[in-house]
């Protein structure tokens, strides 16, 4: 009887999810034909599933077709001649590809999370990811700056997550990434290569390490698919200021002559974006890119170094060529070549400033510094309280400077000075008022406000 009663219900089930669904007809003629002969469970179970299979088809059928219209637009950039009457109309594709990119980085309606990721917890001071095509060294870099054992093998994608290493380096501890191998592609998901470039966006620094043989292709391909997927790599935000209103249309100024943008371009890139109501100024000679970097708000500017490893493969004249290329370095993993130069080269680019402190009347710790650095949050004095605590400021009365940023030693600063590396800062704390303040200046007295209510003295005896 139970069981009786349960088929009936799941039946009921079955028939209102296929008759609710968007998908009926089709569903409805896979259960007249294909479930007739089964188990009311078995046919709950087949019916579900193909509900699952049928909204991940839609999904990626969806992301499909974004990609093949991007690629659409991009032959046609290809096709289009490059002169004064058909810029406006490239500006406008170049627009709609990048409208077309950040759909494809949206997660699809209805999930719930981001997807399968590298769940890695920030340490240390800074962070840097390995990014590069498979099998040219990354993880044999890794072991030898961190001492971390990431498996390395002779054949392609030895390495399938993300695997973290610290380098201790000037009394610093910087995080190391080594990344999954990415593919031609990547930016369109290809290779898990969606993964990989999420982890890179949240690194102060990137090495993108290159085989020395077969560098300049890798190099190009692979910044492509950085810059797809909304990564500036050794670029500084566009000095335009946009922000957009509720009325009063599309305002435009420049405070210089414009040799890439007129205001008939900047109008037709908004209008594409459906923005009738904006302020614009620019304040560089930026071009059709920039502007449609800054509407789009989303894009990451981070410091690239480019590391040519297997230098001992090719000759000299072609490591020499490639070692005066700027922001790069030539390493050779196998022997232990260049890489301390690799490392200070990462420590200038990413900046890090070391401060010590200095108790009143006593020397200087010099074995734990305060690292500061511009990418996260400055290298004020202002920073550097905040770093230790929060309520600091409002106690601070002045700070005491040594160092390469004081004019002399010690320097009186404010909370607005630029620390720079390995200054010794003290802080001077306000004194805390007492009461009524103290001797002749005391103005809190115990005796009575009136002169009538006050204590009289007996007379003088004559």
């Amino acid at each position: 009887m139970c069981c009786g009663l349960s088929a009936c219900l799941l039946l009921l089930h079955v028939s209102y999810f296929v008759h609710s669904c968007p998908l009926r007809n089709h569903w409805r003629k896979n259960l007249e034909l294909k479930h007739l002969d089964q188990s009311p469970y078995t046919a709950y179970e087949n019916i579900v599933t193909m509900g699952m299979v049928e909204c991940e088809i839609r999904s990626s059928g969806k992301k499909m077709g974004i990609i093949e219209r991007i690629k659409e637009i991009e032959a046609e950039m290809a096709r289009t001649q490059k002169n004064k009457a058909t810029e406006y109309h490239l500006g406008q594709l170049k627009a709609k590809i990048a409208k077309l990119r950040t759909q494809l980085l949206e997660p699809p309606k209805g999930s719930s999370g981001g997807g399968d990721g590298f769940e890695v917890t920030k340490f240390g001071h800074g962070r840097v990811a390995l990014i590069g095509f498979p099998s040219v060294g990354k993880s044999t870099l890794l072991t030898m700056l961190t001492g971390t054992h990431s498996e390395a093998a002779s054949y392609e994608f030895t390495t399938l997550t993300c695997i973290p290493g610290i380098i201790h380096y000037n009394d610093t501890k910087i995080q190391l990434l080594d990344l999954p191998g990415i593919i031609e592609g990547a930016s369109e998901g290809k290779g898990r290569g969606r993964q990989v470039i999420a982890v890179a966006k949240s690194s102060d620094l990137v090495l993108m390490v290159l085989d020395a043989s077969k560098s300049e292709g890798h190099r190009q391909i692979l910044t492509k698919e950085l810059e797809a997927v909304g990564l500036r790599l050794n670029k500084r935000p566009p000095q335009i200021y946009f922000r957009k209103k509720k009325t009063g249309g599309i305002s435009f100024n420049s405070t210089l002559p414009l040799t890439h943008v007129d205001e008939k371009l900047c109008y037709q890139i908004l209008h594409e974006y459906k923005i009738h109501n904006a302020e614009v100024l620019f304040r560089e000679d930026a071009t059709v890119d920039d502007l449609i970097d800054v509407i789009e708000g989303n894009r990451k500017y981070i410091k690239c170094v480019y590391v040519y490893n297997k230098i001992d493969v090719i000759g000299i004249d072609d490591v020499d060529k490639l070692a005066r290329q700027p922001n790069s370095v030539v390493i050779s993993c196998n022997l232990k070549l260049n890489l301390d130069r690799l490392l200070s080269k990462m420590w200038e680019e990413m900046g890090l400033v070391r401060v010590y402190t200095k108790p009143q009347g006593q020397q200087p710790d010099f074995s734990d510094p305060v690292v500061l650095s511009a990418d996260r949050g400055g290298c004020s004095v202002e920073d550097f309280c905040n770093h230790i605590h929060r309520s600091l400021i409002k106690d601070v009365k002045y700070v005491l400077v040594w160092g390469i940023s004081a004019r002399h030693y010690p320097q009186h600063c404010g909370l607005s000075h630029a620390l720079q590396d390995e200054d010794v800062v003290q802080i001077v704390k306000k004194k805390e008022k007492e009461e009524g303040g103290r001797g002749r200046f005391k103005s809190h007295s115990t005796a009575p406000a009136r002169i009538s209510d006050r204590e009289k003295k007996a007379p003088l005896k004559t």
